[in-house]
């Protein structure tokens, strides 16, 4: 089978296949804060790291069914921070709750029942117990091309001025996976938790 993008459905696919096989993507669970102080929370999927030094990430945000751009693209742009907090196996249900159309303004945190620990390096809080988060200022936001519908991403580069993981994921100075238990995004309605991990090395090559 071989069709150009979205033309999936007259190739007798009812949903588009991209992102199943773009997969597995880890979870960027955003947490950000506008400049009235209003705190929102929301996890994205089209989020990765792009550097390690510098230290970067790279997160797509989508705008609303209406054009309008979404809270944390807005809070972004306003504040020039955000958090991005991993998503471990305990914090599934939140994470999926947390994903919710809220109004802007309605605390996120408080709609799950979830705790807002103090940011470090920034004024964003993180969400309590997760296994890690990642505190990051704003480096640029790239707009991409609006499709028939209005609609269009805006992707964000972020820069990671601080790192916090639970001291009981890592095991002799290394991140533990079994202890970490991260949990990938994959295509439809489809998650997947890590549940193997083996060590590859690479080639060494004489020049």
């Amino acid at each position: 089978m071989f069709f150009e993008p979205l033309t999936h459905k007259s190739h007798g696919l009812p949903f588009n296949p991209i992102k199943a096989l773009i997969a597995p993507r880890p979870i960027g669970w955003l947490s950000s804060k506008g400049s009235d102080g209003s705190v929102n929370l929301a996890p994205y999927s089209f989020f990765n790291g792009v550097s390690d030094d510098p230290s970067m990430v790279i997160l797509s945000i989508g705008t609303n069914p209406d054009g309008s751009i979404k809270d944390s693209l807005r809070n972004i742009e306003e504040t020039g921070e955000f958090t991005v907090n991993i998503v471990g196996a305990d914090q599934m249900d939140a994470m999926n709750i947390s994903s919710g159309d809220y109004p802007y303004g309605e605390n996120e945190f408080d709609v799950v029942g979830l705790k807002m620990i103090a940011g470090q390096n920034v004024t964003t809080p993180r969400v309590d117990a997760v296994p890690a988060a990642l505190e990051c200022t704003h480096f640029q936001t790239v707009k991409l091309p609006t499709n028939e519908a209005g609609v269009y991403y805006s992707v964000v580069f972020g820069t990671i001025v601080g790192v916090y993981i639970d001291d009981n994921v890592i095991v002799d100075g290394k991140v533990a996976y079994e202890r970490f238990k991260p949990i990938a995004r994959l295509g439809y309605h489809d998650y997947a938790e890590v549940s193997e991990v083996f060590a590859m090395k690479r080639p060494a090559v004489e020049r």
